[in-house]
């Protein structure tokens, strides 16, 4: 075989393994779900346009950890807190997440309304411990909360979602772990794959460097809008 026609049989063989990719991510298997956030297309970007998580971010950049500073150092969680992350060190992961989880979810339901006085505000994890908060509020102290317990950042996302049974705003922390993405959600302490949330819908997700935006697929869900 000669090089022209050497080159020709490679570029078939990239076209075909192209393809291939192509129709396994819009076929939604196993192994292409896995890795998309809720089932949805996602498009990556710096941070931008989120002034409440630029302001937590901004807060959290002199953060030493729970209760270390003077402000905690009296909180009567500060014990359980240092007692939990004894007890975790070298545990797996799945056994991290679901006590990061109800640790949290020990704390009440606030809205923002009755603690800020405003609609919406993203408490940094000080504020949270101090007055509670609602859902994003236990996503943000989960999301330091693990970095302290062997997370990266890279592995956690703060996600920004559509409760479609419940017709409302919500937000939940997705942990992207070594063999799932798991969601821990301030309404349950049971730390389930992101595949059994089928009624969340991401609006857009982000951790401390970077934002995304979220498509959901055009196929028949627990979503779907039923046709008159």
């Amino acid at each position: 075989m000669g090089r022209r026609g050497l080159y020709t049989l490679l570029r078939g063989a990239l076209c075909v393994l192209c393809m291939v990719a192509v129709l396994c991510l819009a076929s939604g298997s196993p192994a292409a779900e896995k890795q998309r956030l809720l089932g949805t297309m996602e498009f990556k970007a710096k941070i931008q346009k989120l002034p409440k998580w630029q302001r937590v971010l901004d807060k959290m950049r002199a953060w030493k950890g729970y209760f270390q500073d003077a402000s905690m150092a009296n909180h009567p969680s500060k014990g359980g807190w240092n007692a939990l992350k004894t007890e975790l060190a070298g545990k797996p992961e799945m056994a991290i997440l679901k006590a990061v989880n109800k640790f949290f979810n020990k704390w009440p339901y606030r809205l923002d309304k009755a603690n800020w006085g405003i609609s919406d505000y993203w408490a940094t994890p000080p504020e949270f411990i101090k007055k509670s908060g609602d859902c994003e509020d236990y996503s943000i102290a989960k999301f330091y909360a693990l970095q302290e317990v062997g997370f990266t950042g890279d592995q956690l996302r703060i996600v920004a979602v559509k409760d479609a049974i419940r017709g409302i705003g919500h937000a939940v922390l997705a942990v992207f772990a070594a063999d799932d993405i798991y969601i821990l959600d301030n309404q349950t302490v049971m730390v389930l794959s992101h595949a059994k949330y089928k009624h969340y819908i991401p609006q857009y997700s982000v951790n401390e460097k970077f934002r995304w935006m979220h498509v959901a697929p055009k196929k028949n869900t627990t979503y779907s809008k039923t046709k008159k």
